[in-house]
């Protein structure tokens, strides 16, 4: 016993404060990553089918193709017209359309 408390309810009360704080950071980390969203831009694809090519520009390889309606994660860099999905991945922006909530810049 310390204090007059025994260890087992010394050890319990210990596990709950540490979960406690395991959850609070937890959260807290999740509602500063969902209000800075400047990273977080995702879009649907408008054209019939959009071209996903290795650089911003048409001479660029094709690497990819998508469907209309099809969300995709992307960047906020624009360049030449083309919106950056990700490395070496580029479509035209006039056919990409950002979510609602989307921070796209």
């Amino acid at each position: 016993m310390v204090l007059g408390i025994p260890k087992k309810t010394l050890i319990m009360l210990g596990l709950l404060v540490g979960v406690v704080v395991i959850f609070a950071l937890g959260s807290d980390q999740q509602s500063s990553g969902a209000e800075g969203g400047s990273s977080e831009c995702r879009v649907t694809v408008t054209a019939d089918i959009l071209n996903v090519r290795a650089g911003p520009g048409l001479d660029a390889e094709i690497v990819g193709k998508y469907r209309q309606d099809a969300e995709a994660e992307a960047s906020t860099k624009v360049q030449n017209g083309f919106r950056q999905l990700s490395e070496n991945r580029w479509a035209a922006d006039d056919f990409l359309e950002p979510v609602d909530g989307a921070n796209c810049g």
